[in-house]
């Protein structure tokens, strides 16, 4: 009996993921209506963006007859779990270049162990050169040394133009109801799809859940290479990273516990705890007029 997985099977359209509301007076006492996109439902083992993401780039691959797939991230990537369950999904060999050479001597994190345990072969490379992997050179010298030179390359955080074509289903899903879609932030390629997919009126809000204000030109370069040119209205709000990528202070995680307890769904801390609690920083500092409804995305699970 024939056990190879049936690509086709797994990488087929998903039925759209359910868009409930959320009845909470940090919102309600504004004015403002907030519905939740749980996206983290549309998949059972790739939730939410990674599905969105990863699965156009996985067909290229199948279909472009590639041995395996190559992609990037740091040592607690959601990415790169993503990409190594994809791997176990589809039969495929994945391979993951990690930032920090002095990882490879330690014992594997969790994250790690988990990317381990789905077949995903790790390669720990200097930081300093994975700075520079979007070098042609450097990527070369990368994919060599990783002995991934004929794989399929897939970005960090999976962000490219099919990414952006797959993000943007997401914005067509959520067309007409609401005035505000919000999301987390990473690499920026779920935003900068998710505004092109969204109806005319409708914007597009971006909170970043890393330090330093480079994602503006990140999403501007996407668009262009996936559309042409912009596509949506989009904007950023900064300052929600509460100390940089994987910080969870005590008040974010009491804030995202408490929203748990309030509304019976699991709150993922790195990514839609950051953009939960901006949405009611924002709205209680009057960034949203009364009568306005917010959609937030949640992107992935616990």
């Amino acid at each position: 009996m024939n056990h190879t997985p049936d690509p086709g099977v797994i990488l087929q359209p998903r039925p759209a993921s359910p868009v409930v509301e959320v009845r909470d007076e940090r919102f309600g006492r504004y004015g403002v209506r907030l519905l939740v996109k749980r996206d983290d439902l549309v998949h059972p083992e790739l939730p939410g963006n990674k599905w969105r993401k990863l699965a156009p780039n996985l067909r290229a691959a199948v279909e472009g007859g590639f041995p395996g797939v190559v992609t990037f991230g740091g040592a607690y990537s959601n990415h790169l779990r993503a990409t190594a369950a994809a791997g176990r999904l589809l039969g495929m060999e994945t391979v993951g270049i990690v930032r920090g050479d002095e990882l490879a001597g330690r014992p594997l994190n969790d994250s790690l162990a988990r990317c381990a345990a789905e077949g995903m072969r790790l390669h720990f490379v200097t930081r300093s050169e994975y700075r520079r992997k979007a070098e042609p050179q450097v990527l070369a010298r990368l994919l060599a040394g990783a002995g991934a030179g004929s794989s399929y390359v897939v970005p960090e955080g999976g962000s490219n133009a099919l990414a952006l074509e797959g993000c943007a289903e997401l914005g067509r899903e959520l067309r007409g109801l609401s005035d505000v879609v919000a999301v987390a932030c990473g690499t920026g390629g779920t935003l900068a799809g998710l505004a092109a997919g969204l109806a005319p009126g409708q914007r597009a809000l971006g909170v970043p859940v890393l330090s330093g204000e480079f994602l503006g030109a990140e999403i501007r370069s996407l668009q262009e290479a996936a559309f042409g040119g912009p596509a949506g209205e989009w904007s950023l709000a900064e300052g929600f990273h509460h100390g940089g990528y994987a910080r969870v202070p005590a008040l974010l995680d009491a804030f995202a516990a408490d929203f748990e307890e309030r509304h019976g769904f699991p709150v993922e801390r790195i990514y839609v705890a950051k953009l939960l609690w901006a949405l009611a920083a924002l709205t209680e500092s009057g960034a949203f007029p009364a009568g306005t409804t917010l959609a937030a995305v949640v992107t992935g699970r616990p």
